[in-house]
């Protein structure tokens, strides 16, 4: 079963290291697999009254990772490329427009008119432009509502914050999706045993509706996932410009190589693709979705 869900991966990363031919690079990621390993062995094990204790510490490793490689004489963000660019835009996007949406989500409901009128004009404003435009808006034009003498956010940055901005408003409508699909009776139970309405929705409501839009979440992140390779319009060279890239060096110009390293980026893509989508489902059977 696991051999299922991350088998492509594993091929992708075996591929990796042998073009990189690099004992660094094998070392690191037998480090990161080790790690893996040990997390999971370990986190079986921890109590559940501790697993927010776990989980903090898992951000914190990933927080070290990422200093790790920016600083210390690391390569700074604004110069990443390939494929760690891709993955650097994926997980960020992920990560960061994934409560912004659910808090847009939850503005569209609220009872406050200002709150409520703000979040649907954003939510609809954002889905009606392309996301091609989004990333010009971004990288021509951000700057223009800093502070002035602020310091220019890097390209990185800035497609960054494209990706989030867009993806946000799709996230939310999915999650007010799932808002409507919690029955009446529910929120008047909770209303009825004396919870607040924030206890109401992070006990009662947000559990019940995220639960119901797995599939569609996931599958939003994984438009998010492909969509990262339109960020060479704003100068920045993810893994399928690099693929375009590299059959224009002296070493392999009219070699034709341009299909194969289309094919290889294709499987990249792909393999991040089916790993969501198969821990999705994993996900879905744990939880239940589906089933009453």
């Amino acid at each position: 079963m696991v051999l299922r869900r991350v088998g492509p991966l594993l091929v992708l990363v075996v591929v990796l290291l042998v073009f990189a031919q690099s004992l660094t690079a094998t070392l690191l990621v037998a480090g990161v697999a080790a790690t893996a390993v040990l997390f999971r062995v370990v986190g079986q094990r921890v109590p559940l009254r501790r697993a927010r204790l776990a989980s903090l510490l898992v951000l914190v490793g990933i927080a070290a990772a990422y200093l790790t490689i920016t600083a210390f004489g690391g390569v700074p963000r604004d110069r990443w490329g390939g494929l760690l660019l891709t993955a650097f835009l994926a997980i960020g996007g992920i990560v960061i427009s994934f409560p912004l949406g659910v808090l847009l989500a939850l503005g569209r409901r609220s009872s406050f008119p200002a709150v409520r009128i703000v979040c649907t004009a954003y939510i609809e404003l954002i889905r009606g432009v392309p996301l091609i435009t989004i990333l010009f808006m971004s990288a021509f034009a951000l700057g223009f509502f800093l502070p002035p003498g602020s310091e220019r956010p890097s390209a990185v940055t800035r497609a960054l914050v494209a990706l989030v901005l867009f993806t946000a408003a799709y996230v939310a409508e999915i999650v007010r999706g799932g808002l409507q699909g919690v029955p009446r009776g529910q929120l008047e139970a909770a209303q009825a045993i004396g919870l607040s309405p924030l206890k109401t929705t992070r006990l009662i409501v947000l559990p019940q509706a995220l639960r119901n839009v797995i599939p569609a979440l996931v599958g939003q992140f994984i438009s998010l996932f492909k969509d990262t390779s339109l960020v060479f319009i704003v100068g920045l060279t993810e893994l399928l410009a690099v693929a375009q890239n590299i059959t224009k060096q002296s070493d392999f110009v009219a070699q034709g190589l341009f299909v194969e390293t289309l094919i290889f980026a294709a499987f990249v893509y792909w393999a991040g693709s089916y790993w969501m989508s198969r821990e999705s489902q994993r996900l879905e059977t744990r939880l239940g979705v589906g089933v009453r």
